[in-house]
């Protein structure tokens, strides 16, 4: 099958540190951790991402755990198969299966869980996500038309993204000003707000969209070139 002989490519800018650290953390796991554990892990992670978020309603300090569920987030989901492949265990179909449905899954309670979290709109989270569903569908159809896992962007990849949000966490939880900075205006009469964390998310939708429509025309593109119209 095409899953199995994928290139990945993975060029985002902490990939290099990253692969010496995720090969660190598979070589001490206990004998009793397996691939499919830190996979349930990584879900774990996602949901306390989304409890952290929908609980900063209530108190700012909330968003320190949803920083957390982003590392558990982070060390179940990268660590699993690299733990499949330093201990030469690793079920290419199997592991690319469920893989990527998990990541799908854990990506929708995230968004979720932030646009429940009063700071981010939900139709804004809604949107994030459906570009980055879009984006993801690309991805596995051409892992199965031309061998290519495409992992990153721009030098960006889940790590990276990762890393971002506990950024912007921490400003959030610690600067007040930066909460309650809005641009408001009215539409037909009808107040809207738009915060900081707005702003932040409206961008993310912006540039995910950039990146699969550029990579959308360029692939078509080459398609078009490997399968072209045939006379009749």
């Amino acid at each position: 099958m095409k899953q199995e002989q994928s290139v990945r490519i993975q060029t985002s800018v902490l990939n290099g540190v990253e692969k010496k650290v995720l090969v660190w953390l598979a070589q001490r796991q206990p004998r009793w951790m397996t691939s499919d554990m830190l996979t349930a892990i990584g879900v774990v992670g996602a949901l306390v991402v989304a409890v952290g978020y929908a609980l900063s309603n209530f108190h700012i300090g909330w968003l320190w755990l949803a920083s957390l569920g982003f590392v558990i987030n982070w060390y179940g989901d990268s660590l699993d198969g690299t733990l499949a492949r330093v201990r030469g265990t690793q079920r290419p179909i199997y592991g690319f299966y469920l893989d990527h449905n998990i990541d799908g899954i854990t990506m929708a309670i995230m968004c979720i869980g932030a646009g429940l979290s009063g700071m981010l709109n939900l139709y804004i989270a809604m949107a994030v996500l459906a570009v980055y569903l879009m984006l993801s569908i690309s991805v596995y159809i051409n892992a199965h038309l031309k061998g290519e896992f495409k992992l990153t962007y721009a030098g960006m990849g889940p790590t990276e993204f990762r890393l971002i949000m506990v950024v912007v966490n921490t400003l959030f939880a610690t600067i007040a000003p930066l909460r309650e900075w809005a641009v408001r205006f009215d539409v037909f009469g009808t107040p809207i707000a738009f915060g900081a964390l707005d702003i932040v998310g409206l961008v993310i939708l912006v540039v995910l969209i950039i990146i699969h429509l550029s990579n959308f025309s360029r692939d078509l593109k080459g398609y078009e070139a490997i399968d072209p119209v045939k006379p009749f």
